[in-house]
């Protein structure tokens, strides 16, 4: 069914994106006197002339009584019907009245964007666009609404709710709003006349330019001063160079990639060409002495500036007006340790030993991907546990190889999960903060990780923000100090901005950008593999992160193999036809639900008591360029999305794309540019060999996945016979014990004895890089690693023929001998031995196994390792492997005592499984029948008083309760009487 097109789809009345021009200072023409005069005269009649008009002509035309229900029955007369459209009117220019006195007051203070008076769309334009041309022949108009170039063109094209948005938005990263944009104006015309006045002598044939206020929706670059002046925009570093750390007029400095800000000078290198930059001396202006002092103490600084900046200008970093957050002294790294700022992978190795690069330098994206399929594997652990599909019951999920087996190790050593439980910790708590001082979120456009403090970037200033946050360099920054942020506990509130997402570095600052707060389309231009990888990236991130809900991610044009990572998020649609209905109907529906339940955006709407129920974003990723018909509608859709909480972000092959807002691209060395924005990074990529890897792992481990062939045995069987006693013997399961070595001298010892126990839950192997990311979570160098290998090797000694008990395979990954073994390499040889062995065929055997395995349960595992250690575990499913291991014993050997009718063992092997899976419910049933089969009623009634005292306020589960009803029918009257 083909699609319905509106007449405001066509291409003349799209939102066009437009490539900034530079903001010359020019004197007022005589064109702009008529305007202006023009612009006087159409204000005097539509605000003093239509009223006066009114109340001459036509009167009060409300009735001077109540009116009688008689009179409204009477017959409309054309009186009646002049006054009805008097009042439409009167209220019509009551509104336009108030639009002009907003515009005015926005323009002449201006500081912030000009309020919108709600309804007034077009009169509100019109009043802007009339008060922006009364305004042109005064010093202000250079910092007036963007739309003035547009006057006297069609209203029907200016009033696009994208322009308006744009217009709101001032770009990526926000400045300070107090910098008011007319007094930034006045400085701009009054540059060239203050550097005429300068100490020639002094300063030479120098030439400056002052930074112009912003036209548009965008501001003055670096990059656009060097394209415009200097011919190519890559010699900003020249003009970053020449200015960095020097004091402008505002006290500020230029700073390593930070913003620049109108009224800001700038001195520019010699061969800088253009008729807005002012060379001193020039003796033809007049300037006020304040101002001629302003460019002598700017000078001074360059004079101390370039002399300690000599030879720098080729290590300047890229990116020269990204606004990235001044940092603080980082803190002194731990001795032998190499910290690792921001999550990102530490130099504990000079090459990735084959491992990933892509993963292994996405620490976010990692952490997200490892949670995810350390989530998937538990279900699956549990789902075949519960749902007696039996195969895999207590068993090791299938072991990973080639591909997937670097691609999980890599998101081990590149995972950072303490900055993701940071940056949720501090989302959620600033969140609430605002919410108890009943405070709007504020409208976050990026947020940076550097240093390990976490930066906010606001779309404009919001007051301060709540201790511990603290304002940052300027009012549009919001800062946590990492220590702050670790005091955070949980806390039930929704997530605040759900949509960040990593996009790339900037040497050691991540920047998360907020693809929901966008005004408008990211557009992506670059090759068509570098684009999908940059794509891919984004939703294995969005579908798996740790700081979001709720939300949904709609892939189109790619990534169909990307939804096993998280099918309740990822959503794929076959083409562009089906995004634009969806997104109509959803559009609509936001819309719609957001006017009835009185909130401006979603960000209201998540700190209020729907909190938990609404506003989860939605995330378009087309990674395919659309039409030209379908590029104007998808932008029409964009205007209004930031409030919707919806973001879109789209593939170009040439580059441009109507409506969008912000552009980037990717370049096929892997940095990120967005020239306009002020960004260049180094790209979070997820290349396709990664992507194919990754999912592997994730299909593997699906819980719906029916098991393939015999049930798989555990990686490492032991030899139970008496031949078979080992060299080397740990005890994992219950204090962590060691025999058959020596205990090592020193402060190594619990380093060595962690790793060991590593090595021993991954018989198949541990890559170098997993071990030393596992014991140095923050980074190590190479040398430290190498020497505690060196040592365990020692440690571990040879066996008596000579071969090493620590030893590489042809991977390289590190594995121990079979002479080396642990109490949990045991405990499955025997469970598997009783169940799948010799055990199957002799009821003897299957007893005496399950018997010895089920002693060698002396508690949780690792039970007694020291606190900050171990954290690893954190990674593993071995946590929920043991108690369900623990249990198949408990249930098998209850089973085998049941089948001679001694409940008394049964329920003697079921209370031993308890104690270290006590959560099990599937054992509670199997202890009720064994109780029940001893006829003691008395103690039936017991138990059943025990496990409802267990659920507490939750109640007994569902499936114990038709048990209990089944075995003890008189239960519920005990259960109220207990209560």
């Amino acid at each position: 069914m083909p699609r319905r097109r509106t007449s405001s789809s066509s291409s003349s009345t799209a939102p066009r994106n437009r490539t900034p021009q530079p903001v010359r200072i020019q004197r007022r023409t005589f064109g702009d006197v008529v305007k202006a005069g023009l612009a006087f005269v159409a204000l005097l009649v539509l605000v003093v002339g239509v009223p006066g008009a009114l109340a001459v002509f036509i009167g009060w035309p409300l009735p001077h009584e109540v009116p009688s229900l008689q009179w409204l029955q009477s017959e409309i007369t054309v009186s009646t019907f002049l006054n009805i459209l008097t009042v439409v009117v009167w209220l019509a220019w009551a509104q336009f009245t108030a639009c002009v006195l907003v515009e005015v007051k926005a323009a002449l203070s201006g500081v912030g964007v000009p309020g919108r008076v709600p309804g007034a769309g077009p009169s509100q334009l019109l009043a802007r666009q009339l008060v922006a041309a009364l305004l042109l022949v005064g010093a202000t108009a250079a910092s007036l609404t963007p739309g003035l170039s547009q006057l006297g063109h069609g209203m029907e094209g200016n009033q696009k709710p994208a322009v308006a948005a744009a217009q709101q938005t001032p770009g990526l990263f926000a400045q300070q709003q107090e910098q008011a944009a007319d007094s930034a104006a006045a400085l701009a015309a009054q540059a060239s006349q203050a550097a005429a006045h300068a100490d020639a002598k002094q300063h030479g044939d120098t030439k400056y330019y002052r930074i112009q206020p912003p036209e548009g929706r965008h501001h003055d670059s670096l990059w656009e001063i060097a394209q415009r002046h200097l011919g190519d925009g890559r010699r900003y570093k020249e003009i970053y160079e020449l200015n960095k750390d020097r004091v402008q007029p505002d006290g500020s400095k230029l700073s390593e990639a930070s913003l620049i800000r109108p009224g800001w000078i700038m001195e520019m290198p010699g061969d800088a060409r253009g008729g807005d930059l002012v060379e001193v001396p020039d003796t033809g202006a007049q300037v006020s002495p304040d101002l001629q002092q302003q460019l002598h103490d700017y000078a001074k600084t360059g004079d101390q500036a370039h002399g300690s900046a000599q030879g720098g200008a080729e290590g300047a970093s890229g990116g020269g007006q990204v606004s990235v957050p001044q940092q603080r002294p980082a803190p002194a790294p731990d001795p032998g340790h190499q910290q690792r700022d921001g999550g990102d992978v530490a130099s504990d190795s000079a090459d990735s030993f084959g491992l990933p690069e892509a993963l292994l330098t996405a620490p976010l994206l990692a952490a997200g991907l490892l949670g995810a399929l350390g989530r998937r594997r538990r279900q699956a652990l549990w789902q075949s546990a519960y749902g007696a599909v039996g195969g895999r019951r207590g068993m090791e999920p299938p072991t990973p190889t080639g591909d997937a087996a670097d691609a999980q190790d890599a998101l081990l050593v590149g995972a950072d999960p303490e900055g993701v439980r940071l940056l949720d910790r501090s989302l959620r708590g600033l969140a609430t903060q605002l919410a108890a001082e009943s405070r709007a979120l504020p409208t976050v456009y990026a947020a940076w990780l550097t240093g390990g403090d976490l930066h906010l970037q606001l779309a404009q200033p919001a007051g301060r923000p709540p201790a511990p946050w603290q304002l940052g360099q300027d009012q549009t920054f919001w800062m946590l100090a990492r220590a702050d942020g670790e005091r955070y506990d949980d806390v039930d509130t929704a997530a605040p901005f759900p949509g960040l997402v990593s996009l790339g570095t900037l040497d050691d600052s991540r920047l998360l950008l907020n693809l929901e707060a966008v005004p408008g389309i990211v557009s992506l231009s670059g090759r068509e593999a570098d684009r999908a990888a940059f794509f891919a990236s984004v939703a294995a991130e969005l579908a798996t992160n740790g700081w979001s809900d709720r939300m949904t991610i709609t892939l189109v044009g790619f990534g169909e193999n990307l939804t096993p990572l998280a099918p309740s998020r990822l959503r794929h649609l076959d083409g562009i036809d089906d995004l634009i209905e969806t997104m109509e109907a959803e559009t609509r529906q936001r819309r719609g639900a957001l006017g009835a339940a009185g909130h401006d955006s979603v960000l209201t709407g998540r700190t209020g008591p729907a909190q938990h129920t609404r506003w989860a974003p939605h995330l378009v990723l087309l990674a395919a360029q659309p039409s030209a018909e379908d590029a104007v509608t998808l932008a029409e859709l964009a205007s209004d999305a930031s409030r919707l909480g919806i973001g879109y972000l789209v593939g170009t092959e040439t580059g441009e794309l109507p409506g969008a807002s912000w552009e980037m691209e990717v370049t096929p060395e892997g940095r990120l540019l967005a020239p306009l924005l002020g960004l260049e990074l180094d790209a979070q990529l997820l290349p396709l060999p990664q992507q194919r890897a990754v999912v592997e792992l994730f299909v593997e481990a699906d819980p719906e996945r029916d098991p393939q062939g015999p049930a798989p045995a555990p990686p490492f069987l032991v030899d139970i016979s008496e031949q078979g006693r080992p060299a080397v013997y740990a005890r994992l399961v219950g204090p962590y014990e060691i025999i058959g070595l020596d205990t090592p001298d020193g402060d190594r010892s619990a380093l060595l004895h962690e790793a060991l126990a590593l090595l021993l839950l991954h018989r198949e192997g541990v890559h170098p890089r997993v071990l030393s990311s596992a014991l140095w979570p923050r980074g190590v160098t190479d040398d430290v690693r190498d020497a505690l290998l060196d040592r365990l090797r020692v440690w571990l000694g040879t066996d008596p023929d000579g071969t090493p008990r620590l030893s590489a395979d042809p991977t390289g990954r590190l594995v121990l001998a079979k002479s080396v073994v642990s109490d949990l390499d045991v405990l499955r040889s025997l469970y598997h031995e009783a169940t799948q062995g010799k055990g199957v065929d002799s009821r003897v055997v299957r007893g005496r196994l399950l018997t010895d395995a089920l002693v060698l349960v002396r508690g949780p595992l690792l039970a007694d390792r020291p606190e900050g250690r171990y954290r690893w575990l954190t990674h593993e499913i071995i946590d929920a492997q043991l108690p369900l291991l623990v249990a198949d014993i408990g249930l098998a050997l209850s089973a085998f005592h049941l089948e001679k009718d001694r409940a008394e063992k049964a329920i003697e092997a079921l209370g031993a499984a308890l104690n270290s899976a006590p959560g099990d419910e599937r054992l509670w049933h199997e202890l009720l029948r064994a109780t029940h089969a001893t006829g003691d009623v008395d103690r039936l009634r017991a138990l059943a008083a025990d496990l409802v005292a267990r659920g507490g306020a939750r109640g007994v589960p569902p499936r114990t309760e038709a048990l209990l009803d089944e075995l003890l029918p008189s239960w519920r009257g005990g259960a109220t009487a207990a209560g």
